[in-house]
């Protein structure tokens, strides 16, 4: 099978999908954790503000997550849970 047809038929496989009909696709669910920003940020060391830029985000932002006013979710609730396992990787990405 070329290219050209394996992706037509991931194409067609997936718009069968989303009207409702079996077409044979693996789901795959990934289940992040919640993360308790505030603890995982205690487990680096590091400031609020030095925590902030280390993983991208504004200082405010920060604040919202440690305070409950929001919640991260996507690629930080995945960053964030990764340091939650193993606190050393900010400074190690950062050397």
């Amino acid at each position: 099978m070329s290219a050209y047809d394996s992706i037509k038929q991931g194409l067609n496989e997936a718009l069968a999908f989303a009207e409702g009909e079996e077409a044979g696709a693996r789901i795959h669910q990934v289940k992040v954790p919640v993360v308790d920003v505030a603890a995982i940020r205690s487990s680096t060391g590091l400031s609020q503000g030095e925590f902030a830029r280390s993983i991208g985000v504004a200082k405010g932002t920060l604040l919202n997550w440690e305070h409950g006013r929001r919640r991260p979710t996507g690629p930080a609730q995945v960053l964030l849970a990764m340091i939650a396992k193993k606190p050393s990787l900010v400074r190690e990405m950062l050397r």
